[in-house]
């Protein structure tokens, strides 16, 4: 089993940046096959940046560039960086692990 706790997020201005932590605890706790996915208002969750299983780095394309994944083996954490946010990256973001742990979710807002 594995237990998901975030923090971070907030309120943003455009152009501002945020960072997203995400602490893994649990008998099968590591930060392989760890991300975070994100659900605006009225849309689908969708899968934002995960390590994969060849430890490297998935990224959807809106937030190539702008957002970067990294991880903690040490403390099983990953964290997302978000720079340059723009308001279209306002939603609920969820930390999650294969096959399916789930965080609670944080607010991320993005408005002047």
């Amino acid at each position: 089993q594995v237990q998901l706790v975030e923090s971070g997020g907030g309120l943003v201005q455009p152009g501002g940046s945020l960072r997203l932590s995400c602490a893994a605890s649990g008998s099968l706790a590591s930060i392989k096959f760890m991300g975070w996915y994100r659900q605006a208002p009225g849309k689908q969750r969708e899968l934002v940046a995960q390590i994969t299983g060849s430890d490297s780095t998935y990224y959807r394309e809106p937030v190539k560039g702008r957002f970067t994944l990294s991880g903690d083996n040490a403390k099983n954490t990953v964290y997302l960086q978000m720079n340059s946010l723009k308001p279209e990256d306002t939603a609920v973001y969820y930390c999650f692990k294969a096959p399916n742990y789930w965080g609670q979710g944080t607010q991320v807002t993005v408005s002047s």
